[in-house]
């Protein structure tokens, strides 16, 4: 037996394939965010009602296991980032992380990381 090699697939259309498994609830909620939601006082609540305010920000093509998007979202008042990992194939997103992005790291508008001199 030879080995196989498994292309990756990245959806055609990013941002309407990541809010369509959002609004459909065909989303999975990793161990890593579970944990991290209580710490960082981001709700799901806020995750799934935030998905016409999504952007990708970021790509991670070559992600670990599935190719992965950084989403600027905003709740009411309150910006935040989603890391999200898509699996085009099983027709679902994982909600990897969660968090408040750092002025520190991140442009005034919070959606492009500050340069590093």
């Amino acid at each position: 037996m030879g080995s196989q090699t498994v292309e990756r697939m990245c959806p055609k259309d990013p941002l309407a394939f990541i809010r369509q498994c959002v609004e459909e609830r065909k989303l999975w909620w990793t161990y890593h965010i579970n944990m991290r939601l209580k710490q960082r006082c981001i709700s799901r609540k806020e995750i799934i009602s935030s998905t016409a305010n999504y952007e990708i920000i970021d790509e991670y093509p070559d992600d670990k296991y599935f190719p992965s998007y950084l989403i600027y979202s905003r709740y009411k008042d309150t910006v935040f980032h989603i890391l999200f990992a898509v699996d085009v194939e099983g027709d679902n997103v994982r909600v990897v992380t969660a968090y408040y992005p750092d002025p520190k790291e991140w442009e005034s508008d919070l959606k492009a990381r500050r340069k590093t001199l």
